[in-house]
C-alpha cells in the first residue's frame, strides 16, 4: 500500500508540473499492462480479502487467461494457413491484431507497448493515463476512474458489450464468411461461461449471491442485441453476409433422406434449401424473456420471425432485413434493460432449468448451435445453483453430470443427433426439483 501511495504522490506532481489532473491534452492514452503489474498494485501473488479488488488481478491475466496469448496464436500454422489465403500476414495485420491485441495507434499510447502482450487490461477496462495515478489515492472512487476513462465493467449491459465486440464483433472488428472460409472458428459467446474459462480476477462488487444469474440472462440479451446490430452494419457492407446464417445448415454430413433428422423436420419459415439463420442467439434467451416478462417476449417473437425469414432468403431486399433487424434489437435493449435490475434466488433458478430442458424437442431441432448455448447456459445455472442453494452432494453430481454430458453431444457437429440431445435434456429435467 505504501508503494501505492508513493505512485500517487509521483503521478500528483507530475499532474502539478503540467498544471493539471490529468495528461496536458486530456486525451485518454493507453499504458499497457506493465503498468498495472506492480505486486503492490494488481501483480500480487496472493489475494487480498481486505480489499475491494484481489491485487492478483495482472498475474491470473499473465499465467492462467488465454487473452494474454491472443496475439501468439497469430503466428501458428492454422492462423498462417489462414493468411495466406486471405494474402494478409496475421501478426502484422490490423485485421487480426484488432482483436487479438491492445491495437491502438501511436497517438493513443502512452508508452510504447508490444502486441505480443495480446488482450490486456486496457482492452476491457479502458485507456488508464487520466485515472491509472488517482485511483490508487484516499477517496478516489470507482465513479471518478469511469468519469475519467474507464469502462464501467460494473455494469452488466456495458461489460457484455465490451466481450461481444471481440466476440461477435463491431463496425470496426468482424469475422465474417469470407474469415470463417478460410480457417477461423466461427463466434459463439455466453457471457457466465467465458467469464469462467478466463478466469475471474476480480471480486463482484454486488452482494448478490445469485449474481451470476443475472450475467447469464444478461448475457444472453446483450448477444442477440448485438447480433441483430450486426446484421443491420452487414447489409451496409455486404449482403447477403453468409456468417449470419446456421453454418451446419450447409456444412454437415450428408447422408440418406430417410436418415436425415434436418429433411424428418421439415423447414419451417422458409423455402426448402434456404440456410437457416443462426437462430442459437436467441433460442435460450426466448425462454429465459418468457418467464421474465411475456409482453417482451411476445414482441421480440414478432420482430424475430421477420428478421429470421429475410435473413433466411438470400434473395431479400437489404434494406427490409436491415429495418428488420434494427426493430429486433431495439426489442432486444429494451429487455435487456428492464433485467439490468432483476434479483433471482434458488427458485428462480430452479425455474430457468426446468423451462429451458422442458423445451426439449424446440432446441434441439434448432441445431447445433443452439444445442451449444444451452449446454452452456444450463452449466452456468447448475454452477450458481450448487453453490448457494447448496443441495446434496448426490444431487449436485448427477446435475453436473448429466449436464457434462450434454457438451459431448455438441462436440463432434457432423455426429450431432438432436434426438439424443433432446432425450438427454429431458433427463436433466426430472433431475431439477
Amino acid at each position: 500500500m505504501m508503494h501505492m501511495i508513493r505512485m500517487a504522490s509521483l503521478w500528483a506532481c507530475f499532474a502539478v508540473a503540467f498544471g493539471g489532473s490529468a495528461p496536458p491534452d486530456n486525451i485518454p492514452r493507453y499504458t499497457g499492462p506493465g503498468s498495472c503489474s506492480s505486486p503492490s498494485c494488481h501483480g500480487s501473488v496472493q489475494p487480498r480479502t481486505d480489499n475491494s479488488v484481489l491485487q492478483t488481478e495482472y498475474s491470473v491475466w499473465a499465467v492462467r487467461d488465454k487473452h494474454s496469448r491472443a496475439a501468439s496464436v497469430l503466428k501458428n500454422d492454422l492462423s498462417k494457413g489462414i493468411g495466406r489465403i486471405l494474402d494478409l500476414r496475421p501478426d502484422t495485420s490490423d485485421k487480426c491484431l484488432a482483436c487479438h491485441s491492445l491495437n491502438v495507434t501511436e497517438e493513443q499510447k502512452s508508452r510504447s507497448f508490444d502486441s505480443d502482450e495480446g488482450v490486456s487490461c486496457e482492452n476491457c477496462h479502458g485507456p488508464a493515463s487520466n485515472w491509472l495515478g488517482p485511483h490508487t489515492t484516499r477517496g478516489w472512487s470507482y465513479d471518478r476512474s469511469v468519469e475519467q476513462g474507464m469502462s464501467n465493467t460494473r455494469d452488466l449491459i456495458k461489460r457484455s458489450e465490451i466481450c461481444l465486440s471481440c466476440h461477435l464483433g463491431t463496425e470496426t472488428k468482424w469475422v465474417d464468411h469470407q474469415m470463417i472460409a478460410a480457417g477461423h472458428p466461427d463466434l459463439y459467446f455466453e457471457l457466465d461461461s467465458f467469464s469462467a474459462v478466463m478466469p475471474p480476477h476480480w471480486k463482484e462488487p454486488d452482494a448478490d449471491p445469485w449474481v451470476e444469474v443475472r450475467v447469464i440472462v444478461i448475457g444472453e440479451a446483450v448477444h442477440l442485441r448485438e447480433n441483430m446490430r450486426r446484421i443491420v452494419r452487414d447489409t451496409a457492407r455486404f449482403w447477403p453476409e453468409y456468417s449470419e446464417l446456421d453454418c451446419f445448415a450447409c456444412h454437415h454430413a450428408l447422408t440418406t433422406a430417410a436418415d436425415s433428422w434436418r429433411q424428418n423436420r421439415g423447414y419451417a419459415g422458409r423455402r426448402a434449401g434456404n440456410p437457416a439463420w443462426n437462430s442459437s442467439r436467441y433460442t435460450i434467451f426466448k425462454i429465459i424473456l418468457e418467464q421474465v416478462d411475456s409482453e417482451d417476449a411476445r414482441r421480440l417473437e414478432s420482430a424475430l420471425a421477420r428478421t429470421s425469414a429475410l435473413v433466411s432468403d438470400v434473395t431479400a431486399d437489404r434494406r427490409q432485413v436491415a429495418a428488420a433487424a434494427q426493430n429486433a434489437s431495439e426489442v432486444a435493449d429494451q429487455a435487456a434493460r428492464r433485467m439490468a435490475d432483476l434479483r433471482f434466488d434458488s427458485s428462480a433458478a430452479l425455474l430457468l432449468m426446468k423451462k429451458i430442458s422442458g423445451n426439449a424437442d424446440w432446441i434441439s431441432n434448432q441445431g447445433e448451435r443452439s444445442a451449444e448455448q444451452a449446454a452452456m447456459v444450463l452449466n452456468s445455472l447448475v454452477i450458481a445453483y450448487c453453490k448457494n442453494a447448496k443441495p446434496a452432494a448426490a444431487v449436485q453430481a448427477q446435475m453436473k453430470s448429466t449436464v457434462g454430458a450434454l457438451f459431448q453431444l455438441v462436440e463432434n457437429p457432423s455426429a450431432y443427433a438432436p434426438g439424443s440431445f433432446a432425450s438427454q435434456l429431458r433427463a436433466f429435467n426430472a433431475q431439477v426439483r
